[in-house]
């Protein structure tokens, strides 16, 4: 019934070879012409960047489009001029890229389209993930694509680290295939208070795994399982606790997730429906001129298919924007280790 995918996408950490043949070093050429193109929309909003107003003559930008949404799912491009503009003109530079890959839309209830990776949370797991300094297990965010730029990184930690969903599908179906009926039905996710109405939790089970039109689209998001589930919101079965188990287990083995530290230029852009993506703990400078800072997007594909039940997940829209919501969750409080992700 199930059968392992073939795709670029589906890589191990071998397969891409030790010079990381999805890593991209922008000449002097192609930083000014990223640098030129900001000149030019200056007087724009932020969301009226496109790729009509943000014109970039850049070679290999197909190739980088095509590497996300096709082959290996992920491309890192170095050098970016970041130490010549300031937060606010990195993340238009940034936004402006990103339209080449799809549309920006919204990352939390306080609508923002360009999010500030910050630690004002600390360890507290009741603060958005972006927002605080723990450890996050691999897992996916709520859109098809996501961009990161680093502009400062953390004194010690806040590693990056990717793993192909395809090759963890893969790996299950081949040696545990009597848990994929599991994974392909899915869990309800907690919804972390982001919502005006409705269930705190998502009133049909999200696939892990789903297909649709030959094309994967996967969902995963471990804490907020947990979360939902420590609420006393359902109960897992043995074989849905054991599936979680294993999917992780098999996520975080050295030949399947591959672990980056980002400096100051790297951007990464991925594909969020084929690759998970984690970070490593982290501790700040104490100065806070200092302290890590990335810039993310979190980007749509309107042409990209998905199952009734991914598109109720992922948004247009994005996470909607609700007048003094915040990212701080205000619900019933746990002490899970595997605090929620995104």
């Amino acid at each position: 019934m199930y059968q392992p995918f073939t795709t670029p996408a589906a890589w191990r950490v071998g397969d891409l070879g030790c010079a990381y043949s999805f890593a991209y070093e922008l000449s002097s050429r192609e930083r000014s012409a990223l640098l030129d193109a900001l000149k030019a929309c200056a007087s724009l909003p932020l969301a009226a960047l496109t790729p009509a107003t943000f014109p970039l003559a850049l070679e290999s930008l197909p190739h980088w489009v095509d590497e996300v949404k096709t082959g290996r799912g992920l491309v890192w491009l170095r050098n970016m001029p970041v130490d010549e503009l300031d937060p606010e003109e990195a993340g238009r530079l940034f936004f402006g890229l990103g339209s080449y890959f799809g549309t920006a839309v919204s990352q939390s209830n306080d609508g923002e389209l360009v999010g500030h990776v910050i630690n004002v949370g600390g360890q507290d797991p009741r603060e958005r993930a972006y927002r605080n300094a723990r450890q996050l297990q691999l897992h996916t965010d709520r859109c098809d694509y996501i961009g990161m730029l680093c502009l400062r990184p953390a004194a010690t930690g806040g590693v990056s680290g990717y793993a192909s969903a395809l090759t963890i599908h893969n790996e299950i179906l081949a040696t545990r295939p009597h848990l994929m009926d599991t994974l392909y039905q899915g869990f309800h996710l907690h919804r972390f208070g982001e919502t005006i109405d409705g269930p705190p939790i998502t009133p049909a089970p999200i696939p892990v795994f789903s297909v649709t039109d030959g094309v994967p689209n996967i969902v995963y998001i471990r804490g907020y399982i947990d979360l939902a589930v420590d609420e006393g919101h359902y109960e897992l079965t043995s074989v849905q606790a054991q599936a979680l188990d294993y999917f992780d287990e098999v996520s975080n083995r050295p030949d399947i997730r591959l672990d980056l530290a980002l400096e100051p230029g790297d951007a990464t852009l991925t594909n969020n429906c084929v690759l998970l993506h984690r970070r490593t703990a982290f501790e700040d400078h104490e100065d806070a001129a200092r302290r890590r800072h990335l810039l993310r997007l979190w980007l749509m594909d309107p042409d990209l298919p998905a199952c009734a039940a991914v598109l109720a997940h992922k948004s247009m829209k994005g996470i909607e924007k609700i007048a003094g919501r915040g990212t701080y969750y205000q619900g019933p409080g746990y002490t899970d280790e595997h605090a929620p992700a995104e």
